[in-house]
């Protein structure tokens, strides 16, 4: 046990937020948590992390205990380097290369026992630190997250917010804290960096706690669940959707044992009514209601049912052609064009645009929006489309409105009583509606921008990342009323499940090409596969006109034998280091270490490949 909170209470003025809820992180687990926004996902986590305190409870950590929380993460001096800040992360490691440069200088003319002693330990803990690997790992980390090489050698301050957003993600994850805190981790990452952090945080060998409404995310990743929901929490073995079976089939015998109950209550009930008044029968009537009393009574379930309720209803049908784009070349500098695009979008169609950040697929929308301006080209729409935009930025939301303005300050014609039953589908009850936009949270202004989208009645919807900030519960009803939906769609995002459930053609904006792919995202990513793994099956030709293929699953495992292999030759060395022969002579000991560094090397060489089929 690294980590443990007892009978925990936490509450914000009058509202509970969970009581007498107990939490433990064990080890190595990869722990999601799971909730309707505003159930205390993000509350429990800044509890972990000492950044806000408890009502009522205890928290139990390890002595030493690192926790890591992006929130926490800043950057004091910003006119350092990307290099000079990232690698702080480093200085044990760097100290312990300097200690170890010192002690082979004093083995030249030391070689007791006491001073080869102290470097082979040295050098123990230097490898258990990464001491071979942390250059590379730091400039995997760096890549991944779209820097360049060039970028670490340029002053924090000269970036981006979003930018810094990422640096210090990077950072967060190169210190390796004990227990891992993410919070939504996927938010404005690209899917090729998605699939990478997958695969780092799934072999991270400590503790991650993670919130995230990205249903792939959750079941590539974790092995616990634990659901935040009624004040308390409950903990699932397995992942996502391991998550979704067991709280369903729970929630199935819970109802089924609670009905059981209510039945034996009243044939007890009606029994003790029949004898109570009967001297033969006072005592038998006497027992059974003792019995009741000691009964431990199963409560009724305490679902929270409340979930948006979206319809979109287009007012016209519109043309058959939606939109044709011919050679439209999009950016912001015509020295930089972004991409040059041509599709054509036929009425009832669901496009998916994907792509790496940055290479154009929000800019895309925003152009043929008319928001930013084509660099070449033309686009034109269909007779009788009218479109309706869904902006990630929000940008169509006026912050000094109160919600109830939002809505009703496009539509005058509508009642107040009207647009407040359309804003409870969207939740916003009671005082709710006199709410600034200003200070709502990311999710409910994405709630606000659904239901003006909704009133807008378009045939053809264009949504730019509709999913950001929505919880799960939230995201499932979009994905039906949008299924339902007789018009068109064109639509940004990052959500892979979004993606798969939404899809019917696919639109990669990759490398300044934009290439369209008349497939479903499953049949798209089967493709994308196949197509990797041909390229791994083929190597450079060795004679005119012929082509070596692979088994890339026999090469696998044959690379994963070597790997074993290696690892068991390298055991054996690092066991030398407490043989006489090799500690008593100084020689033998420089050897033996150049020995392991070489496998050091050996090893990293067969992982690379190894990697790369598996890729």
């Amino acid at each position: 046990m690294i980590l443990s909170i007892s009978n925990a209470t936490k509450t914000f003025g009058m509202t509970t937020v969970f009581e007498n809820i107990n939490f433990e992180i064990r080890g190595k687990e990869k722990i999601a948590l799971v909730g309707r926004n505003g159930t205390g996902k993000t509350t429990l986590m800044k509890i972990i992390c000492d950044e806000m305190p408890l009502d009522k409870g205890q928290v139990h950590k390890k002595s030493g205990l690192r926790i890591g929380y992006l929130a926490q993460m800043t950057f004091d001096d910003e006119s350092l380097t990307v290099e000079e800040e990232l690698f702080k992360v480093f200085d044990k490691i760097h100290a312990l290369e300097k200690q170890l440069k010192e002690y082979e200088e004093k083995m030249q003319s030391d070689h007791s026992e006491e001073t080869l002693n102290r470097y082979a330990s040295l050098q123990s803990s230097f490898e258990e630190m990464g001491g071979y690997t942390y250059e590379s790992e730091a400039n995997t980390v760096i890549t991944k997250f779209g820097f360049s090489k060039e970028d670490l050698k340029r002053q924090i301050s000269t970036f981006s917010g979003g930018q810094k957003t990422k640096l210090a993600f990077a950072k967060l994850l190169l210190s390796k804290p004990d227990i891992l805190l993410l919070d939504e981790p996927t938010n404005h990452l690209d899917l090729t960096t998605i699939e990478w952090l997958e695969g780092y945080i799934r072999k991270y060998d400590r503790a991650v706690v993670l919130v995230s409404h990205d249903r792939y995310f959750l079941d590539e990743i974790v092995d616990e669940v634990v659901e935040i929901s009624n004040y308390s929490l409950t903990r699932y073995v397995g992942n996502y959707t391991r998550f979704v079976e067991q709280r369903a089939k729970n929630i199935e015998l819970q109802e089924a044992a609670y009905n059981r109950q209510q039945k034996e209550i009243e044939r007890l009930e009606a029994l003790i009514e029949k004898f109570r008044y009967k001297a033969t029968k006072a005592a038998f009537a006497q027992s059974k209601i003792k019995y009741l009393d000691r009964m431990e009574k199963i409560e009724p379930l305490q679902i929270d049912e409340k979930k948006m309720k979206v319809k979109f209803t287009p007012a016209k049908r519109g043309g058959k052609q939606v939109l044709n784009v011919e050679d439209l070349t999009i950016g912001y500098s015509e020295d930089k064009p972004l991409a040059t695009i041509n599709l054509e979008v036929l009425r009832g169609q669901r496009i998916a645009i994907i792509g790496p950040n940055g290479e154009g697929k929000s800019t895309f929308l925003k152009t043929i929006m008319d928001i930013v301006p084509k660099l070449s080209g033309e686009f034109m729409y269909g007779h009788q489309i009218e479109v309706g935009y869904f902006d990630q930025q929000m940008a169509q939301l006026n912050t000094a409105k109160t919600v109830l303005e939002e809505l009703w300050d496009e539509h005058p014609e509508i009642t107040q009583t009207e647009i407040r039953t359309i804003l409870g589908c969207f939740l916003f009850s009671n005082e709710d509606v006199f709410k600034a936009i200003s200070n709502l949270s990311g999710g409910e202004k994405v709630r606000v921008a659904l239901a003006k989208l909704m009133l807008e009645r378009g045939n053809f919807l264009v949504l730019d990342e509709p999913t950001n900030h929505l919880d799960i519960d939230s995201k499932e009803v979009l994905e039906d009323a949008l299924r339902d939906f007789e018009g068109t769609i064109l639509f940004v995002s990052h959500d892979r499940y979004f993606i798969k459930q939404m899809a019917d053609g696919i639109l990669e904006i990759k490398d300044g090409q934009a290439i369209y792919h008349p497939q479903t995202y499953e049949e798209f990513i089967g493709k994308v596969t196949e197509e990797k793994v041909s390229k791994k099956e083929t190597t450079k030709e060795v004679a005119p006109k012929r082509v070596r293929n692979i088994d890339v699953n026999k090469e696998i495992k044959k690379l994963e034998k070597q790997i074993s292999e290696k690892e068991a030759e390298l055991e054996a060395l690092r066991e030398l280091r407490f043989d006489e022969d090799y500690y008593h002579d100084y020689k033998k000991m420089q050897e033996l270490d150049s020995q392991i560094d070489d496998k050091h090397n050996e090893i990293e060489n067969l992982m690379a490949k190894w990697e790369e089929l598996l890729s």
